[in-house]
């Protein structure tokens, strides 16, 4: 039988009260973790994300397990700190795709995720990387990139992905085509026309399963592309992933690998779990079990 490695009993939470529902949910989080069993040293709810890297680079040093409260870019930007060190990073997805905890496995409703932190298990996971940045699940260039650098902030708080999926409409019509070319680990070079492009670590990006076949402890990343010109092709694309259509297979080319070069032209701003955080060219990596979560037992 495998061994199971217990999660830790005491933790600091940090909620980004930013976040679709950070706000709402800290005292309610608060209360129920430490019902459920975890002691916290401290619980935070920051208010003002430019200190949250601090915080949280604080709470490393003093708490055997860190509990993120917050959507996909607050995750992601804090993974960083974890890197190299002890604590178990434990997510609350309280966000509005919430991309990673679909990937983990993870409830998106807050008893679940809590009963999965006082009662899971520790789980070794890989992180890929982006030009020396890491991230925890998912990256894309082209119309995604495009929302997110967009879309109003009140649209995304109270409509959450109804939000995403009007301005999506809008911004389409706006949006051109772009080359796309990958250099695989061999050297060899890859080239296609795209409307999309994702860059992943885990399966869901959006919300939705997008790379079936990719888990958070692969060893490889995955560049999953969809092909040609139509921004009418990328949504049929999107259709057929979303109602798993026999077909969807063949909307998208997909290449593997631990170190990979993609670049674009015209260049293309890059979202990192909902972030825009870099731009193309760019050298993607994989970083095999980088940190330890708290994720559901098997």
């Amino acid at each position: 039988m495998t061994n199971v490695k217990s999660l830790p009993r005491k933790a600091i939470l940090i909620v980004n009260a930013m976040s679709r529902k950070g706000a709402d949910a800290f005292d309610e989080a608060r209360d129920k973790l430490e019902l459920a069993g975890i002691e916290l040293i401290e619980a935070v709810a920051v208010t003002e994300p430019d200190k949250m890297d601090g915080i949280v680079k604080d709470a490393i040093t003093r708490a055997p397990m860190v509990i993120l409260g917050g959507g996909d870019g607050s995750l992601s930007s804090n993974v960083d700190h974890f890197v190299g060190q002890n604590t178990v990073f434990a997510v609350l997805p309280l966000g509005t795709a919430n991309s990673f905890a679909r990937t983990l496995g993870l409830p998106l409703e807050l008893d679940g995720a809590i009963d999965v932190i006082a009662h899971g298990r520790r789980k070794r996971i890989d992180l890929g990387i982006i030009d020396g940045d890491y991230f925890a699940n998912a990256a894309a260039l082209g119309l995604s990139p495009l929302i997110a650098d967009t879309v109003p902030h009140a649209l995304k708080r109270y409509l959450g992905m109804i939000g995403y999926l009007i301005w999506a409409v809008r911004v389409a019509f706006k949006f051109r085509p772009f080359r796309l070319r990958v250099t695989l680990d061999d050297g060899s070079i890859e080239k296609s026309w795209a409307t999309e492009a994702r860059i992943a670590n885990g399966r869901f990006h959006g919300g939705v399963e997008l790379v079936e076949d990719q888990s958070l402890d692969s060893g490889e990343m995955v560049i999953q592309a969809v092909t040609g010109k139509s921004v009418f092709g990328l949504a049929w694309s999107w259709f057929a992933t979303l109602f798993k259509l026999r077909n969807r297979a063949q909307t998208t080319t997909e290449w593997r690998g631990k170190k990979m070069r993609l670049e674009a032209r015209p260049a293309q701003k890059i979202s990192i779990d909902g972030e825009i955080a870099a731009k193309t060219p760019v050298t993607v990596e994989i970083a095999r079990g980088a940190i330890e979560v708290a994720a559901p037992r098997e």
